[in-house]
């Protein structure tokens, strides 16, 4: 249970910003439509989990390891995203990854003020 809810928690702030972004331009907020924006960055929440577990010893509520899922949920998802022929330009890194960032390490911050 220790790693379930950091977990669900990267989840669901990755598909708030899949929901947003499709909101902020207009495309719909229909289930599928979330889910297909937000796959590519899910699958790259999915390797930065795999990769942090592997190289750090802290746990999945330490800066250090929401640094990991956030770099790797914008490399694989900008990468996946390029592979599909969908938008990738640089003010969309930008803008992700600045979003991105805050979600995953905003909520690990704000758990660091919370008594344990």
């Amino acid at each position: 249970m220790s790693r379930l809810l950091p977990a669900l928690l990267d989840v669901l702030l990755v598909l708030v910003f899949a929901a947003v972004g499709r909101r902020s331009h207009a495309e719909g907020l229909d289930v599928t439509g979330v889910l297909r924006t937000a796959l590519p960055f899910l699958v790259g929440t999915a390797t930065g989990w795999l990769l942090a577990s592997v190289v750090l010893d802290s746990g999945p509520r330490s800066l250090a390891w929401g640094a990991v899922v956030v770099v790797a949920t914008v490399a694989v998802g900008m990468a996946l995203r390029a592979l599909a022929a969908q938008g990738v330009a640089v003010s969309f890194v930008v803008v992700a990854t600045t979003v991105l960032a805050a979600f995953l390490l905003g909520w690990r911050l704000v758990a660091r003020l919370l008594p344990a």
